[in-house]
C-alpha cells in the first residue's frame, strides 16, 4: 500500500471499487471541494497556482481526483482557500451539484461502468445539473436491477470481495498467524525441512487431539472435529485433491485461532481463509521459506515449482504461500489465479494492479478471464511437465506470468503467478519469447467472435447450452454452508467413545 508523510493510509481510490475504504482520504471529494472553494473566491487555476507554488496542471489533476497531494501542498491550499485542513479533507460535499459530480466520477471509475465499455463523460462546469441527475439516477437503477438479478449469490460475492480487499490491504500477510504457527512448530521440535505426516500428528497430539481415520465421514465434510471428546475424524480416500496434512492442520487451525460458530457467510469465509493461511504457515514456516526465497531472488531464480519441491507441497499451496511472503519480504507485488478449463476464475488475488475482470460488485470469482492471458493460454501448451511462461501486454501494463495446469475431480485448472514487467528480473523463465496482447475489458478483444467467423456463422448456429443448475441454486443455509448438521451429529453419535 502506498504511504504518504501525512496519513498512514493510502490516499487513493482502491482497485475495483467506486468508494474509498475506511481510513482512506477520498480524492474525488477532496478535488471537488478544492474546485468549489477556488471558484467561490473567483480564482482561476493560474491564480491558485501562483499562491501555492504548484503547477496548474498538477492542481487540475488534484481537482479531478487523480493526484495525491502532499501535506505541504494541502496546508498551502487550506490557507489560500481560507478553510481549515480538517474542513478541506471532510467527507461532506460542499453543494448538491458537487455531490452529484462526485457520485458520477465514482461510478465511472467503478467496475460496473467499466464493464459496460461505455465512454466516460467529462464531469465539468459545462455539464448541466439536469444531465448529472439523469446519469446518476440511471446508475442507481442499473445497480438496483443487477442486485435483483444476482440476489441468490449476492451475499457470498460481496463477502468475497470485502475479504479480498482486506487481503490486498495487508499484502496477504498476517504476522499474528505466522507467530502462532511458529510457536507450535517450536513446541513440537520441528526446526527445518518439510513438515511430515508424523510431525503434523505431533502438532495434533500437543494440542490434545487424537486422530481417527474413518470410512463414513459425512459427504459434505473434509474433516469433523469432536471438541467434546478431543477427536479429529479424517478419511483416507482415493482422491488426491487435498493434502491430508493440510486437511488436518486446517482443522487444528480453527481451534488454535479461537474460531466460534460463524455468524454469517462473511465470517465463515474469513475463518476458512485464516485456517488455510495457518496450515500453510506450518507446512512452509516463514523463516525457512523466506530464507529460501531470498536466496532464489539473489540468484534471479525465483520459481514456484522450486518452492513446491523444497517443502513437499502442492503447486497451488506453494503459489498461495508466495503471495503471503513476496511483498512483505521480497518487495515484489504479485497476482495469483486459479482458472477452470472453461476460462472461469475460481480463485484470485492481486496487489499489483492487474486488471482482473469483475462484475458490478467488484467480485472477480466466476468471471471469464481473457483468453490471451497466461492462465488461459497454458491449457493449449503440450508440455505439461514444465511451467509455461508468457508476457502479456494489457491495458494497465505488461505482466509476466508463470503457470501450470492440474487436474482435479471437478476438471482441469490452471494455477498462475504473475508480476509487473519491472519485477520479472528476479524470476526463472524471464527469457521466454511467448508474448500476447490483451485489450480486455474491450469486448473486441476476445468476448466477441472475430468478424470473419461472425460473417460465416452468425444466424446459422444454435448451440445446446449445458445447464448449470448451480446458477439457480440458493446460497447453502446454516452456520457451516453446505454442511448437513444432522448428518454430522449422527456421525459423531455413532463414533462417540463408549
Amino acid at each position: 500500500m502506498t504511504k504518504s508523510g501525512w496519513n498512514k493510509a493510502a490516499v487513493q481510490v482502491p482497485h475495483g471499487a467506486g468508494t474509498p475504504v475506511e481510513g482512506e482520504v477520498d480524492l474525488i471529494s477532496l478535488g471537488r471541494r478544492v474546485r468549489h472553494l477556488r471558484k467561490a473566491k473567483g480564482m482561476t487555476l493560474d491564480d491558485l497556482s501562483a499562491q501555492v507554488g504548484a503547477a496548474p496542471s498538477q492542481l487540475s489533476l488534484i481537482e479531478n481526483g487523480k493526484r495525491e497531494p502532499k501535506l505541504t501542498l494541502l496546508q498551502q491550499l487550506s490557507v489560500t482557500l481560507g478553510v481549515g485542513l480538517e474542513q478541506l479533507l471532510g467527507a461532506e460535499p460542499p453543494s448538491r451539484r458537487a455531490a452529484l459530480e462526485i457520485e458520477l466520477e465514482r461510478a465511472q471509475r467503478g467496475p460496473l461502468y467499466q464493464s459496460l465499455g461505455l465512454p466516460t463523460v467529462r464531469v465539468g462546469s459545462r455539464l448541466s445539473t439536469e444531465v448529472l441527475e439523469s446519469l446518476v439516477g440511471l446508475q442507481h437503477e442499473l445497480e438496483r436491477r443487477l442486485d435483483e438479478q444476482s440476489a441468490t449469490p449476492e451475499e457470498a460475492r460481496r463477502a468475497n470481495t470485502e475479504l479480498r480487499r482486506e487481503m490486498r490491504e495487508r499484502n496477504n500477510y498476517y504476522p499474528e498467524i505466522e507467530r502462532q504457527a511458529q510457536d507450535l512448530l517450536t513446541k513440537v521440535g520441528h526446526h527445518r525441512g518439510p513438515l511430515s505426516h508424523h510431525v503434523a500428528a505431533d502438532v495434533a497430539e500437543h494440542l490434545g487431539f487424537a486422530l481417527h481415520y474413518v470410512a463414513d465421514l459425512p459427504h459434505s465434510t473434509r474433516s469433523v472435529t469432536d471438541l467434546k471428546n478431543r477427536r479429529i475424524y479424517l478419511t483416507q480416500g482415493q482422491r488426491s485433491d487435498h493434502d491430508p496434512r493440510s486437511v488436518l492442520l486446517q482443522a487444528l487451525g480453527h481451534y488454535v485461532l479461537g474460531h466460534q460458530t460463524p455468524l454469517n457467510y462473511a465470517d465463515f469465509l474469513r475463518q476458512r481463509v485464516y485456517t488455510n493461511y495457518f496450515a500453510a504457515s506450518l507446512l512452509m514456516p516463514e523463516r525457512a521459506t523466506v530464507d529460501f526465497l531470498k536466496e532464489a531472488k539473489a540468484s534471479k531464480e525465483l520459481a514456484i515449482e522450486d518452492i513446491r519441491d523444497a517443502f513437499s507441497v502442492s503447486y497451488e499451496t506453494a503459489a498461495h504461500r508466495f503471495t503471503n511472503l513476496a511483498t512483505e519480504h521480497l518487495d515484489i507485488t504479485t497476482h495469483f489465479q486459479k482458472v477452470h478449463e472453461s476460462g472461469i476464475i475460481h480463485k484470485a488475488y492481486e496487489n499489483d494492479g492487474v486488471n482482473f475482470p469483475a462484475d458490478h460488485t467488484g467480485a472477480i470469482e466466476g468471471q471469464a478471464v481473457c483468453r490471451f492471458w497466461t492462465s488461459r493460454a497454458v491449457f493449449d501448451v503440450p508440455d505439461k511437465f514444465r511451467a509455461f511462461n508468457q508476457y502479456t501486454d494489457t491495458a494497465v501494463g505488461t505482466y509476466w506470468c508463470t503457470a501450470r495446469t492440474e487436474r482435479h475431480s471437478s476438471g482441469e485448472y490452471s494455477l498462475s503467478i504473475g508480476v509487473p514487467y519491472a519485477q520479472v528480473k528476479w524470476f526463472r523463465g524471464r527469457d521466454t519469447t511467448e508474448r500476447s496482447v490483451s485489450k480486455c475489458p474491450d469486448p473486441g478483444c476476445c468476448r466477441r467472435p472475430p468478424l470473419e467467423l461472425s460473417a460465416q456463422w452468425a444466424g446459422h448456429a444454435w448451440p445446446a447450452t449445458r445447464a448449470n443448475s448451480h446458477l439457480l441454486a440458493a446460497m447453502p443455509q446454516g452456520a457451516f454452508p453446505g454442511v448437513d448438521e444432522t448428518e454430522v451429529y449422527q456421525f459423531l453419535t455413532a463414533h462417540e467413545p463408549r
